[in-house]
């Protein structure tokens, strides 16, 4: 679950060409999660029926890639696992497609094969005792996107080990706000901001022509803004441990799992990834906790229109190379 440290800055109303544009703007709960829309728009009921619309598209991408729905299209995989594949629609079976291009860019420091052992760790941010060794190597071993068979002519998803799993925690939300900002440029909604609980996909301008704003927060000072960015049509997501982790002999570790090694990541507090679209920094925010800052960001450097910001636990901030932080006193 991602965790919000954005805040957000609007103008809400102005004239022009004789037509108020208002933003119009609304919170919601829907994947577990914490979603707000927010819409420019000259006619606030028409605004309203648009997110109605939005959420019923949210609700939509849910059914298909959730876990916890064991009619959705992902159940049906992960209980095939072992025995046949199953015929997904071409939503899925492409969304599958991007998730394992991005785990052998990242080489798999992501991967939607974790979910075989997500389930041995509770993110309370309590003390807990570690599954033993035997335990989670046996689940270690499920894990794999190489091991995934995709058939693109019957258009059908095959794990091929009992046990094996796919889920969609860390693109989920990304992917649906991407699909909602779609849904809504279709629309003819000229500009708006897609917020699914730190993933954040925007468009447009304010009313008055400025760029929307977000201010990153420190999540080891959460009462203070430590810089603003500019979002100019592009994603930013935030992803943190700072309230979903748990203590281990006296350690301190995220929710964020390593799907190499089956254990849970430490060292990072907070990442935050800008690029050209939603879901691509969901799995990038993801990745880079499993990377650590030093590779991480390195490995940020090498990727063109995507930037980077990293807290790590001691509370200092690792930016790529384009990021440019003026620190708020």
């Amino acid at each position: 679950m991602k965790q919000i440290c954005i805040l957000l800055v609007t103008t809400f109303l102005l004239i022009t060409n004789g037509y108020a544009q208002e933003v119009v703007q609304r919170k919601f709960q829907k994947m577990g999660s914490s979603f707000e829309i927010t819409l420019v728009h000259e006619n606030p009921i028409r605004a309203e029926k648009l997110i109605d619309e939005s959420i019923a598209e949210i609700d939509r991408i849910e059914r298909l890639i959730s876990s916890w729905d064991q009619d959705s299209q992902t159940s049906l995989v992960n209980k095939m696992a072992g025995s046949r594949a199953q015929v997904v629609s071409k939503e899925l079976f492409d969304l599958i497609k991007r998730a394992n291009a991005i785990a052998r860019l990242t080489d798999g420091a992501f991967d939607i094969s974790y979910a075989s052992v997500d389930k041995l760790w509770s993110f309370t941010g309590e003390e807990m005792q570690s599954p033993s060794a035997a335990v989670i190597k046996t689940s270690v071993a499920k894990i794999g996107f190489q091991k995934i068979v995709l058939d693109e002519e019957k258009q059908t998803v095959f794990l091929p080990e009992k046990g094996m799993k796919i889920g969609f925690g860390a693109i989920g939300k990304g992917y649906a706000a991407d699909r909602v900002k779609a849904m809504l440029q279709q629309k003819g909604v000229k500009a708006g901001i897609v917020n699914a609980s730190g993933d954040m996909s925007a468009w447009g301008t304010q009313p008055d022509g400025s760029p929307w704003q977000v201010g990153l927060v420190n999540p080891l000072n959460k009462n203070k803004v430590f810089s603003w960015f500019p979002l100019n049509d592009t994603a930013v997501v935030t992803s943190g441990d700072y309230e979903r982790y748990l203590l281990m002999n006296g350690k301190r570790y995220g929710h964020i799992i390593n799907p190499k090694t089956g254990y849970p990541s430490q060292g990072v507090v907070s990442c935050t990834v800008f690029a050209p679209k939603a879901e691509l920094a969901d799995a990038l925010a993801t990745a880079l906790f499993v990377m650590g800052t030093e590779t991480g960001i390195n490995f940020i450097d090498q990727l063109p229109s995507v930037e980077a910001l990293m807290i790590n636990d001691s509370g200092n901030i690792i930016t790529s190379k384009n990021i440019a932080v003026d620190e708020i006193n």
